[in-house]
């Protein structure tokens, strides 16, 4: 079994020393040390099967036919050369693959299945050696075969003979079953608790901080895994023409290769409706979901914090909020970019990591004369925000852990909300920057919700006592709606120790996504299922000491997009400009479009489904219309446009 994982070692050590910036381990032994400690358990991902094939097709049948026995060692050697084939195989089609596109298997590959096969084989042949790759299987199975038959030839532990038939039984049973939990113990890296299964943000940060090592970690059959599980966007395997001809009808006109299709989303601003603030604090809350805050659920008393926010007189806010991404990753990074992610993982492309996009909202904030500083709860090695968020147009970065102190309590994802919170409002209240716009993001409410709740506040009797008996009992419920409740407490909390401190700040509450948040199986509405409102929409508030109703113009719908504009809409000077491929709210909005959904004042749909339902808040099951999407057209071009500029990064702007 560890013939595989040597070679996957000995590739990655060959990949290094080829393509690594600096090749030497000199004063970095660490980082080195972790890399391949680390690729090893990651590895292990398919590396353990090799374990699993020679248990179930060799030692087990084996002991119960003598003469299947004899032939073990020629089965495992077999076995064990084909899987080490395909390993090489995958080793070598990364290293070209790097070769070409400066990466690791990436959704990329993908687009294979369109490229002209002749081509690929000429490059293959021609310019990346192929005949001397296919060459190489030869020596390199016979150097493995040697290595194995040498592993094989080693002396046998002899298995205990007991005298009693119940004993050896027992025995035996009890090897059988340890060799099952060692195989999931190797499987998930040295644990037998999946969550700690070896992924991509728990690569130990001396190696991710690495660009290269961050890569090198990963092992090519893991690495190809994670690239086949990505979806390709369509608009990445468009020509340029193509591009124009489904952006038109957004766009109003047809563009060229050298244009920017940004630059026709440039607005300029009515006149600002309230006076310029000295702090905007923007709260992006986990799984903050409207579904909290509907009347129906009124008796769990979730989000009562946001309901008396909401209840002031110069807060505004809209009850049907389509996020912009269905997961958080996508929602941050459309939000920070001002166009959609659209599946394209813009946050995990180099590109992004050296540039952004004219339509960034940190960017544009700093065009206004802004400080721009943003707060996360986690570690900024998640998602590679280290290398992506900063460049948006961030002056400065904070992570929880850092700033909070190694002592400070916190979940697999980051310091507890109202830790994080309360810490990141200290040092804001103790800085002199000038102008500032503060970018928040919490993680608390998020699984497994093991908080300790209570210890925080929560009491069940005192906050829900009108709640089912038998909800009261579900403790993994409830510290899911306790998560939920202290989530949204800590936020609220922070908006009013921010408000004493800089009464004239424009605060902006809204949530990444919607979660499965209410527990429908105990009864508190007539059905089991959520209607599409709460299982797809976020919310969304806006306060400031001279919000007045009328300023969002009546709006009912809005979604992520329409934030931005929303704040320039309300502080910019009338005739200056700023970016954006979607309106304000300070205007009516007819319908909202996302790459998922779309929503209009009175209906919201799904994409993918072709389903939609009536946005009304209903305690009974709504019906559903099926084969209904709207706006496909404009779904589309909005996808294109973020396509357009991944292929086109000479668009791309300097964050300064």
């Amino acid at each position: 079994m560890l013939v595989a994982p040597l070679i996957c070692a000995l590739f990655r050590l060959a990949f290094i020393l080829t393509y690594a910036p600096d090749k030497s381990p000199v004063n970095h032994m660490r980082k080195w040390w972790h890399c391949f400690r680390y690729g090893f358990w990651w590895g292990m991902d398919f590396n353990a099967y090799v374990f699993l094939y020679g248990l179930v097709l060799v030692s087990l049948p084996g002991a119960f036919f003598p003469d299947y026995y004899a032939l073990g060692d020629t089965v495992r050697l077999v076995g064990l050369l084909i899987y080490l084939a395909v390993i090489y195989t995958a080793f070598m089609g990364k290293m070209i693959f790097y070769y070409h596109f400066h990466d690791i298997y990436n959704v990329t590959i993908k687009l294979g299945g369109k490229a002209d096969k002749k081509n690929l084989l000429d490059i293959f042949f021609n310019q990346n050696h192929g005949l001397a790759i296919f060459l190489g299987y030869v020596p390199y199975l016979w150097l493995c075969s040697k290595l194995i038959n040498w592993l094989l030839g080693w002396p046998l532990i002899d298995c205990p003979v007991f005298g009693e038939g119940w004993q050896q039984y027992g025995f035996n049973a009890l090897v059988v079953i340890g060799a099952g939990v060692l195989f999931y113990w190797i499987r998930y890296g040295g644990t037998l608790n999946h969550r700690n299964k070896p992924e991509f943000d728990e690569v130990p940060d001396v190696v991710k901080n690495d660009v290269f090592f961050g890569k090198a970690v990963i092992d090519d059959l893991v690495s190809f895994e994670l690239a086949c599980k990505s979806n390709v966007s369509e608009a990445l395997t468009h020509d340029d023409e193509t591009s124009s001809r489904i952006m038109q009808p957004l766009l109003g006109r047809t563009v060229t290769s050298s244009d920017n299709p940004l630059a026709f989303f440039k607005r300029a601003a009515q006149g600002a409706k309230i006076s310029k603030p000295s702090h905007i604090f923007f709260l992006l809350g986990e799984s903050h979901a409207q579904a909290g805050l509907d009347s129906l659920y009124a008796d769990l008393h979730l989000m009562d914090a946001s309901k008396r926010f909401r209840e002031e007189a110069h807060t505004l806010s809209i009850d049907n909020f389509l996020s912009a991404g269905m997961t958080s990753r996508p929602s941050l990074v459309s939000l920070l970019t001002g166009i959609y992610d659209a599946n394209l993982e813009l946050n995990e492309r180099e590109l992004f990591w050296n540039k952004t996009v004219p339509s960034a909202m940190p960017l544009q904030m700093k065009k206004l004369g802004y400080r721009t500083e943003f707060w996360y709860g986690g570690g900024l090695t998640h998602g590679s925000m280290q290398h992506f968020v900063p460049k948006t147009g961030f002056d400065v970065c904070h992570a929880g852990p850092d700033f909070c102190g190694k002592d400070a309590p916190q979940t697999w994802l980051g310091v507890y909300d109202h830790v994080f919170l309360e810490k990141a409002a200290d040092i804001i209240a103790k800085s002199d920057e000038g102008p500032t716009f503060h970018f928040l993001y919490t993680t608390s409410n998020h699984g497994p919700w093991n908080m300790p709740f209570e210890k925080y506040g929560f009491d069940v009797d005192k906050i829900m006592p009108g709640i089912p008996k038998a909800l009261k009992k579900d403790r993994k419920m409830m510290r899911r709606l306790a998560a939920a409740w202290y989530a949204d407490r800590a936020l609220m909390k922070f908006v009013e120790t921010m408000r004493e401190k800089f009464p004239d700040s424009l605060f902006i509450v809204t949530g990444d996504h919607t979660s499965g948040l209410i527990p429908y199986q105990y009864e508190l509405v007539p059905r089991r299922e959520p209607n599409f409102r709460e299982s797809m929409l976020t919310t969304f508030a806006i306060h400031h000491p001279e919000l007045m109703p009328d300023m969002l113009a009546g709006n009912t719908i809005g979604g992520h997009m329409n934030i931005m504009p929303t704040i320039m809409e309300l502080i910019v000077p009338k005739g200056d400009e700023y970016y954006s491929l979607f309106p304000s709210l300070t205007e009516p909005i007819s319908h909202v479009v996302t790459p998922m959904c779309w929503m209009t004042k009175d209906v919201l749909g799904q994409y993918d489904s072709g389903i939609a339902q009536t946005l009304q808040v209903s305690a009974e099951m709504l019906p559903v219309n099926r084969d209904d999407v709207r706006f496909a057209s404009e779904r589309e071009a909005i996808c294109e446009v973020t396509g357009w500029m991944v292929r086109h990064p000479e668009l791309m702007v300097d964050r300064d």
